[in-house]
């Protein structure tokens, strides 16, 4: 009850967000039924059915994303001042953000369930009977428990990912005289504790700060090599397998590209070398703003850019990976004229809308994480031509460092297909 009570009362932003995630998820649930419809249509083809259930992976992931952003930008279970006295501690909190969670991915998922019935007409209705009905399989009926089962994977992947990101963690240090330590180190405990004790002072209305990785000005994000390995593996395992005579080939459902089956997994690890990379691309356009004696506005655009890196970082290496993939896909059918089908088109509105939309989230979260700061440059009689200028900068920055990189990895990606 006190989940639904938060969701209810919540800013009609957060609302908004709550039900981007809902809509999400009654895509990816329309996707995931489809799929049974076709494996109950199509019995003699078990592999075309397997690899349509694969590729919704996409889909689902990219909910399950955007559902986690949202469940850690969601103030109203953010930890604050007397809500432990009734019980409501940080273990509590977690457990409503993802119970809030659960909620709004099990609408979407129901959503799903009442579409995909309308469409096969076992509700009161038109039925659909296109040439996409093969997908619906309306002369058989339904299995219930097994689409049941394929709906229950959203909202349960969803509140396990936001419990386990928002699991309580103990970030003050252990006093040194229980382990035998010296008086010294028992002191910079303590005095580590009291700076833990003014920072959670600091905040008037005695919220907590939004969690998510926040590295200071001075600390660069350990992603970046990680990243640039990953990447380079990635490239490896795709040209290895564009050069291999004779090895299996993927079919993408849809009317996409095909080629070598190792391009898929060369796919995905350069997905992944992007998202990890993300937050040190992003940092190191901070350190180019400020360099070479910067003035006031590089300065602050620079540091703000660090300070963010850790937050916006990761969901700009996402959308990066996801631009890249789109073209990889589309490029060997450049000047031909391409005919999607309406699953496919759904999937790829998913995976980039859900993207875009954890983007968002993001700089909301930014944006407001920065409003202390500019209500202290105001008071200084900073002109507002000053922030949105450094806004633009780092916009600018980010757009010129990362979309030179995005169409490199989409070449690099698409070479394969085109041999």
């Amino acid at each position: 009850m006190l989940a639904l009570r938060l969701a209810r009362r919540a800013h009609p932003l957060v609302q908004l967000c709550r039900l981007l995630v809902a809509v999400a998820s009654a895509g990816t649930g329309f996707l995931l039924l489809c799929t049974l419809g076709y494996a109950m249509a199509h019995p003699e083809a078990p592999a075309g059915s397997e690899l349509r259930l694969a590729w919704c992976l996409g889909p689902v992931a990219a909910t399950v994303y955007l559902a986690l952003a949202v469940a850690r930008t969601d103030p109203g279970t953010r930890p604050r001042s007397g809500l432990a006295a009734i019980g409501l501690g940080p273990a509590r909190l977690m457990a409503l953000s993802a119970l809030t969670t659960a909620l709004s991915t099990s609408l979407g998922s129901l959503l799903a369930l009442l579409a995909f019935l309308h469409l096969r007409g076992d509700l009161p209705g038109t039925p659909f009977d296109g040439p996409a009905a093969g997908f619906l399989a309306p002369d058989q009926p339904l299995p219930l428990p097994a689409a049941l089962t394929l709906l229950t994977v959203v909202p349960f992947v969803a509140s396990a990912a936001s419990a386990l990101a928002l699991r309580p963690r103990d970030g003050r240090p252990r006093r040194a005289r229980r382990h035998g330590g010296t008086p010294a180190a028992s002191g910079a405990d303590d005095a580590s504790e009291e700076r833990a004790s003014g920072e959670q002072a600091a905040h008037p209305a005695g919220e907590a700060p939004a969690p998510g990785p926040r590295p200071a000005a001075g600390t660069s994000p350990s992603g970046l090599p990680w990243g640039v390995a990953a990447i380079a593996l990635g490239f490896a395992v795709e040209a290895h397998a564009g050069d291999a005579d004779g090895s299996p080939r993927f079919h993408l459902p849809g009317g996409l590209a095909s080629g070598p089956a190792g391009v898929l997994a060369g796919w995905a690890l350069t997905a992944l070398g992007l998202a990890l990379a993300g937050p040190g691309l992003a940092y190191l356009c901070g350190r180019m703003l400020d360099s070479a004696n910067p003035g006031a506005v590089r300065l602050l655009a620079g540091r703000g850019l660090q300070q963010e890196a850790g937050r916006i970082g990761r969901p700009l290496g996402v959308v990066c990976a996801v631009a890249s993939g789109a073209y990889a896909m589309t490029a060997p059918y450049a000047g031909a004229r391409l005919s999607f089908g309406p699953l496919t088109t759904l999937g790829a509105a998913l995976v980039a809308g859900c993207a875009l939309a954890t983007l968002a989230t993001a700089a909301v979260e930014a944006r407001q994480a920065r409003v202390g700061t500019i209500a202290a440059l105001v008071r200084l009689g900073a002109p507002a031509t000053l922030l949105r200028t450094a806004a633009l900068l780092r916009a600018g920055a980010l757009t010129v460092v990362l979309m030179p990189l995005t169409w490199v990895v989409a070449e690099l990606a698409a070479m394969p297909l085109r041999g």
